[in-house]
């Protein structure tokens, strides 16, 4: 078995003990592969079908899987995995030279691994925090403020739960109230989003949270405007940017928000469980810790504070380190323009088969997610069924909606080969009476 083939049936299983019989060395040495090199540059100026062809060989996705739901967490390519078994190889081995030096994150800085991400996101340092994924950033945003019962917070209509519910806690506990504007399906003028926004605020509004591309549908929504206005307000703003960092160019400071949460898990195809927490240094002082431990209380740290989680896997902060460095060697420039390029294609495709666009009909509201409504097929259905009969990977809403999402190491094949088996479950399907 070589070692593609092992990486791929080892972690498909529960863990160590269910693996054949390897002895730890072994077992060792089956880890300790090397990940292979990256395309050159002129490979695809020659061709660029070649070239994301070979980038293709980078994810351990088996070839006859077609994975479109990178909207709910992607794949780690091979040198991210590497980095991930190599450092907590290294912990594991509990052989430190510092005795205070554990083999976990959750206590100090980690600016080894802070700095390339934060140069990565257009921030400094002492602005980012790790948490472990944007449902924790979220919490730290929705706990964070002083607020009085009564005080309103503003949102979307297309939050996801870990960005809706934190809120709606507080207003159960702390009397805090949760209202929402409306984005259109599909978003059409960015004039009249803003001014639905506008209309919501109101003298008691004080923060404003949104998504800078939703869940719901995958809808770009004009983050730099939104946050501009709610300065214009007096309002905090604060943006759920989980489908974000790595599906296409991010500079934080330059979006002008007060705070940023992300899980890289999803398009970067960093390890899952990391995430980040940006908080502009001026913000810093006024919030509060969520959870707590030695150092929460320190202003001299700034928002590693808010990092000072406890024991967590630091081989997660070096698969996440290695997914910066995978991302760059590939440009995002490049990834972000795949993947639009990707999504048209894939929108146009379904629009010829008579489905209706519920994210955006402008490429300025779309990059790597277009959702659509395909009535009668109900969701439950055809996601079961693709799997089942064809390994292809698919994630919706009730009833109608298909949530598709166009990674860049995707294959135009792959999309062709979902087109014709939605054709073929389209013209034998009975909705259920």
């Amino acid at each position: 078995m070589d070692r593609r083939s092992f990486l791929q049936s080892a972690l498909a299983v529960t863990g160590v003990a269910t693996l054949p019989a390897l002895s730890r060395a072994v077992l060792a040495e089956q880890f300790n592969f090397e990940a292979p090199p990256l395309p050159r540059g002129e490979v695809f100026d020659q061709s660029e079908d070649e070239y994301w062809k070979q980038i293709r060989q980078q994810f351990i996705i088996p070839e006859d899987e077609v994975y479109l739901n990178n909207g709910t967490v992607g794949s780690c390519p091979l040198p991210v995995l590497k980095a991930v078994f190599d450092t907590d190889h290294v912990a594991n081995a509990m052989a430190q030279t510092d005795p205070e030096d554990y083999p976990i994150w959750g206590y100090g800085p980690w600016n080894e691994y802070r700095d390339p991400l934060a140069q990565f996101i257009g921030v400094t340092r002492d602005e980012l925090a790790f948490v472990r994924n944007a449902t924790e950033a979220n919490n730290f945003m929705a706990n964070g403020l002083d607020m009085n019962a009564g005080d309103e917070v503003l949102m979307s209509d297309q939050e996801h739960p870990s960005g809706q519910e934190p809120w709606n806690l507080r207003a159960k506990r702390y009397g805090i109230v949760v209202k929402h504007y409306e984005i259109p399906q599909p978003l059409t003028n960015t004039d009249d989003l803003l001014n639905r926004i506008n209309d919501a605020i109101t003298p008691r509004t004080r923060v404003l949270f949104t998504s800078h591309i939703t869940t719901t549908t995958g809808v770009i929504q004009p983050v730099k405007q939104i946050c501009a206005l709610a300065k214009t307000k007096g309002l905090v703003s604060m943006v759920d940017g989980a489908q974000v960092t790595g599906m296409m160019q991010l500079n934080i400071k330059d979006i002008g928000c007060d705070m940023y949460g992300s899980s890289p898990h999803k398009w970067l195809m960093a390890p899952k469980g990391t995430g980040f927490l940006y908080v502009r240094d001026e913000m810093i002082d006024r919030m509060w810790s969520t959870v707590t431990t030695a150092g929460w209380d320190d202003p001299k740290i700034r928002a590693e504070r808010f990092q000072r989680l406890g024991s967590s896997n630091v081989g997660s902060l070096a698969g996440l380190r290695a997914s910066v460095e995978f991302a760059n060697q590939i440009g995002m420039a490049r990834i972000e323009k795949r993947n639009r390029d990707l999504n048209n294609y894939i929108w146009s495709q379904m629009q010829q088969r008579g489905a209706e666009n519920i994210t955006g009909l402008d490429a300025q509201y779309r990059c790597a997610i277009v959702s659509v409504n395909t009535p009668p097929i109900h969701i439950g259905d055809i996601e079961k069924a693709l799997w089942e009969q064809s390994k292809i990977r698919i994630r919706g809403g009730g009833p109608y909606k298909i949530r598709l999402s166009t990674p860049y190491y995707l294959q135009k094949a792959d999309i062709d080969r979902f087109l014709e088996k939605f054709d073929e479950f389209k013209k034998n399907y009975t909705p259920a009476a």
